[in-house]
């Protein structure tokens, strides 16, 4: 299916590895136009080297840590001048930190906060302007399965992603009128780094192997096995596209169903 991607004009931050890779990979051989940005200069820099060795073009990139007032700021004013305009801004910043509730500090609740929520905010109010002049204006944004069924230890995740959810109602409903769409995609168990790195750890502590330990956690998941960066970047690139073009305020959960919640 050609989604429609020619040409279109896309800022996709957090794209450094995992789902935003993932993502970038997809856009760029659908033929979208690319800024890819991220905290590491050698992750996007190696991310550019990879998407221009599969499909012969380089996107864009910046570097830029959106937790930080301004950066939203200058990485819009960096796709402005790489590509003219911006058509879709897909934000896959997002993260965790696994504590019981009575360990976590102040500290750690605000430093997640502006991380997984006021980074997205932060870059929608400034991707605005340039979204009001594109084509077929669209925002995805990287929620989690957590904001519908909150897992265990991960409250700072659970909360924050839930407010995701509401955010992206929010600002579907007032956008609406301009015809900007607004959606998120909710990934489940996805065997990104993230994941690896915390199967390394237990089974370091538990004495066992990465695979045991995956394999544990993925009998949770009805289709018995975790997902793939690739899997999840196939529904941001769908819902970014013009054939989307009558979805706005939905959190799409892309999990192998584990989150059973009705709604």
């Amino acid at each position: 299916m050609d989604l429609g991607y020619a040409g279109r004009r896309v800022l996709l931050v957090g794209a450094s590895a995992g789902i935003g890779a993932a993502s970038a990979h997809l856009l760029a051989a659908e033929g979208a136009r690319l800024l890819v940005a991220s905290r590491s200069e050698a992750g996007i820099s190696g991310l550019a080297d990879a998407v221009e060795a599969a499909t012969g073009t380089r996107p864009a990139t910046a570097t830029a840590d959106v937790t930080q007032a301004g950066a939203a700021e200058a990485l819009v004013a960096a796709a402005e001048a790489a590509m003219g305009g911006i058509d879709l801004l897909v934000d896959c910043v997002g993260g965790s930190i696994r504590s019981r509730f009575e360990d976590l500090t102040d500290a750690q609740w605000e430093q997640n906060y502006a991380f997984n929520v006021l980074s997205a905010v932060r870059l929608v109010r400034a991707c605005l302007p340039a979204l009001r002049r594109g084509q077929g204006p669209a925002v995805v944004l990287l929620g989690a399965a957590a904001a519908r069924m909150p897992y265990p230890n991960q409250i700072v995740s659970n909360v924050h992603k839930a407010g995701l959810l509401a955010l992206v109602k929010t600002l579907a409903a007032e956008l609406a009128p301009e015809a900007i769409r607004v959606n998120s995609v909710a990934p489940g168990r996805t065997l990104t780094r993230l994941w690896t790195d915390r199967a390394d750890r237990m089974a370091a502590e538990q004495g066992r192997t990465r695979d045991a330990v995956i394999a544990e956690f993925a009998h949770e998941v009805p289709l018995g096995r975790f997902g793939t960066a690739e899997e999840v970047a196939a529904m941001v690139a769908w819902l970014g596209s013009p054939r989307a073009a009558y979805v706005t305020g939905q959190t799409v959960a892309v999990d192998g169903g584990i989150a059973r919640g009705l709604l």
